[in-house]
């Protein structure tokens, strides 16, 4: 069964606190929801401001292949028609082939809310579709508040869809806007809709619609809309979909206003792997993991490390029996092939871990432990004891394994170092740093200055080794992060140094860890120099 896939992160997705996308961003992410296969793709208000205007203005010239982009808005305001509503006239100059329609289904909302009466609220449901269906546009019906609404007047909750289906609604959408409903609520109520619009399709429609000479649409399909208020959005979209819903709303990475809305990523996933229907096709479904990335890196939001399914450790492996065990068996701990859906299984070393850990971690860098694994373990649980931590810093990992090897040869040797800090007056704080290296059997004794006492560190032992090693020219620090180990020690605590390095596409991060942070600086430094060094000597090698 194909269940119809409608993403709303351009409009609702921009609701969540902190994101922003210009025009331009939300083309380029309706460029990848098109290439994962989504069926339509909200683009925003165009009525509520100006960049969704442009946005829409910008996606006509751009070839969809798999999405109709839809625009949204509500229904027109009580006390206009259709021809002369603001909000009407902004969703026809949007020029989209579908137009979605948010109107209300609880007495709540349309009482002390919209500040109207009940009979008004039906006819404003019925003029807007039944406009927009004349117009030739494909409408979809999206009924705010309706579990709620359902839970205070069943009766009225149902006429509001009624009066949108028999007006040419092709698909009636029932939302959980406030997000806490439960599963076994969602589906009693879809399968209620169900059988109710089943039995009342034939019913003739009202003057007050004014539909003219419009046709009546027999059976309109079913969808679902739910937020996650009580961690419960993809279930409840799930249960939906098991009562008859064959369209379901949502986002990318779950981004949404509140607790976000529905996470289009594992609905995906979980719908076709694991029950049956057809959601993507397979070559797009092992999208799903760059598409989420993708989206995360346009909205400038750092991805979900444990997001299920796409994130970075959504196949990591740290305790050691299981690692023991996916060695022999990968299901053994795993719900279903990482590749499925673009991510990869990961061995992750830590005090936690056995020799399988090490093991896999090394062969998957490329290295022969050659028997050393205890005597690699062993040193990690020794370090991580004293504060390091090496899930996050795989080459300070790899420097272990190296260093292990009975053919290693250390590149350089620190023989010592001494860092300055001084403010004089009203002058700025200046930093230098003097190391004294070994480079074969030369000595070096180098001093520079810097920005801080670590970029003076970095700057002195890279002016000792560069005469000898001119590739680490090209090797830069891109990320430098302290972490406090023992917080409730205060000033005396320890921190724990992460740098992350690059050379062209190539990066590595490394750890240092002292009750001195210059000390925990240069031991990250160490291995951040070192590593690309040993690397490119075992290519010349090989």
């Amino acid at each position: 069964m194909q269940i119809q896939l409608y993403d709303t992160t351009l409009r609702d997705g921009t609701q969540r606190e902190g994101l922003s996308l210009s025009a331009d961003d939300k083309v380029k992410i309706a460029r990848e929801l098109d290439q994962l296969g989504v069926h339509y793709i909200e683009g925003g208000w165009p009525g509520s401001n100006p960049k969704d205007a442009e946005f829409f203005q910008k996606i006509q010239h751009v070839e969809l292949r798999n999405a109709k982009v839809a625009a949204f808005g509500s229904t027109r305001h009580a006390k206009n028609s259709c021809d002369d509503d603001p909000n009407i006239r902004a969703l026809v100059e949007a020029n989209t082939p579908v137009v979605t329609l948010v109107g209300k289904s609880s007495v709540l909302h349309v009482e002390k809310v919209l500040e109207t009466t009940l009979d008004e609220n039906i006819r404003m449901i019925a003029d807007s579709v039944a406009y927009f269906r004349r117009l030739g546009k494909e409408v979809i019906y999206d009924a705010e508040h309706f579990f709620d609404g359902y839970k205070l007047d069943a009766e009225y909750a149902l006429e509001t869809i009624t009066a949108a289906a028999q007006a040419g609604a092709s698909c009636i959408v029932m939302c959980d806007t406030n997000g806490g409903s439960l599963p076994e609520e969602v589906a009693q109520a879809v399968k209620i809709v169900r059988e109710h619009l089943k039995a009342n399709a034939e019913r003739p429609m009202t003057k007050d619609a004014d539909l003219g000479s419009l046709s009546l649409v027999v059976g309109p399909q079913l969808g679902i809309h739910t937020h996650n208020d009580g961690a419960l959005a993809v279930a409840n979209a799930m249960a939906a979909v098991q009562a008859g819903c064959v369209q379901v709303q949502g986002t990318i990475n779950g981004y949404g206003e509140r607790c976000g809305n529905m996470d289009l990523i594992p609905l995906i996933a979980n719908l076709q792997l694991k029950q049956g229907y057809q959601c993507v096709a397979p070559e797009q479904l092992r999208r799903l993991s760059d598409v989420s990335h993708v989206v995360a890196a346009i909205a400038n939001i750092n991805p979900d490390t444990h997001a299920p399914y796409v994130g970075r450790s959504a196949f990591a492996h740290k305790g050691g029996i299981h690692v023991a065990a996916i060695a022999k068996v990968a299901a053994s701990y795993q719900h279903v092939e990482p590749e499925l859906v673009g991510n990869q299984l990961r061995v992750v070393v830590s005090e936690l871990a056995g020799r399988g850990n090490v093991r896999m971690r090394a062969e998957a860098l490329g290295l022969t432990l050659n028997g050393n694994e205890r005597a690699v373990l062993q040193r990690i649980k020794e370090l991580e004891s004293d504060g390091f931590q090496f899930e996050a810093a795989e080459g300070s990992f790899e420097m272990l394994v190296r260093r292990a090897s009975a053919d290693y040869v250390a590149p350089f040797e620190l023989l010592d170092f001494t860092v300055i800090v001084e403010k004089r007056g009203a002058n700025s704080v200046m930093s230098q740093a003097t190391v004294k290296l070994r480079v074969g059997g030369e000595v070096m004794h180098t001093a520079a200055e810097g920005e801080g006492p670590v970029n003076a560190l970095d700057q002195a032992i890279r002016k000792a080794l560069l005469p000898h090693y001119p590739d680490l020219a090209e090797v830069r620090l891109v990320d430098y992060k302290v972490r406090i180990v023992d917080e409730h020690l205060g000033t005396a605590a320890k921190p724990r140094v992460l740098i992350e390095s690059a050379r062209g596409e190539e990066r590595w991060s490394t750890v240092g860890c002292s009750e001195n942070i210059i000390e925990a600086s240069w031991q990250a430094l160490w291995d951040s120099l070192e590593l690309p060094l040993l690397r490119s000597r075992a290519a010349v090698a090989h």
